[in-house]
């Protein structure tokens, strides 16, 4: 799986924290969120905060044990006055948290695969702070603009967790649906380094499994990283009028069909 840089993750974190504060007051506390159908932006920006201190929360306790995880959230503030400032601080304590100290420390790891707890923890952060922040930046009308390099990693973390033991177990229908009898999806970024933009995705009977590189594959789709992001994390469309830095080479449904049964909880 192609590894955040650390360093790197840490400061997008707290830059992505800043931009969806921004977007949020610009949009005001009960907007819509189209991206997030369910939420307003008040919502949005109380998940946020308060995931990004809990997570913090975890790390620096060390926690290992799941039934330990911590059950109380940091207090939302509802004047919007004070959304950068709370969202400062809890981007900056999750960034913190996951200090190169604490990246191998024994830490629960929820999905259940080969990573230690902490490096997991900081990819979800990172994704959670990215993804939403794209979800405030629509509710406001305000352009988004995202690293092709963490987009990429994300891309790489959101197919970890569709083929983790843990989405097996949770998100039972999910994973039933997207295993086959050899299907394959290739997803194709057209402005990352080699070796780290190419996913090839092969729907088995014992279930989805994939890869970095190219192959042949019965369907490909190619964008920019950060649109392959978002269309992977159901925030843009596959095709039509707003897709149209996508291309997609062969079976359309198919590609539509990962998408429409990959969603997360939260979505």
């Amino acid at each position: 799986m192609t590894e955040l840089n650390p360093a790197d993750a840490r400061r997008a974190i707290v830059e992505h924290s800043r931009r969806l504060a921004e977007s949020a007051v610009a949009a005001g506390p009960d907007a819509a969120v189209p991206t997030a159908p369910e939420w307003t932006v008040a919502d949005l920006v109380e998940h946020v905060g308060q995931t990004q201190h809990w997570v913090a929360e975890i790390i620096e306790r060390r926690i290992t044990d799941p039934t330990q995880l911590p059950t109380e959230m940091a207090v939302f503030p509802t004047d919007p006055r004070e959304w950068q400032a709370w969202l400062s601080e809890s981007g900056q304590r999750a960034a913190s948290a996951c200090s190169d100290d604490a990246l191998d420390a024994p830490v629960f790891n929820p999905a259940g695969d080969e990573r230690p707890g902490t490096r997991f923890w900081l990819s979800s952060v990172l994704n959670e702070t990215v993804v939403h922040g794209f979800d405030a930046a629509n509710a406001a009308g305000r352009p988004t603009d995202i690293d092709a390099d963490i987009a990429a990693a994300l891309i790489s973390n959101h197919l970890a967790m569709l083929t983790s033991p843990t989405w097996e177990m949770l998100r039972s229908e999910s994973a039933h649906a997207i295993r086959g009898t050899g299907q394959r999806l290739q997803w194709l970024a057209t402005d990352t380094a080699d070796g780290t933009g190419a996913w090839f995705v092969e729907r088995r009977p014992d279930g989805a499994r994939w890869q970095h590189g190219t192959r042949q594959a019965d369907v490909t789709v190619t964008g920019p990283a950060g649109s392959l992001l978002l269309i992977l994390t159901r925030r843009l469309p596959l095709t039509g009028p707003e897709a149209t830095t996508i291309s997609v080479d062969g079976d359309t449904g198919l590609a539509q069909h990962w998408l429409d049964n990959t969603a997360h909880v939260a979505d």
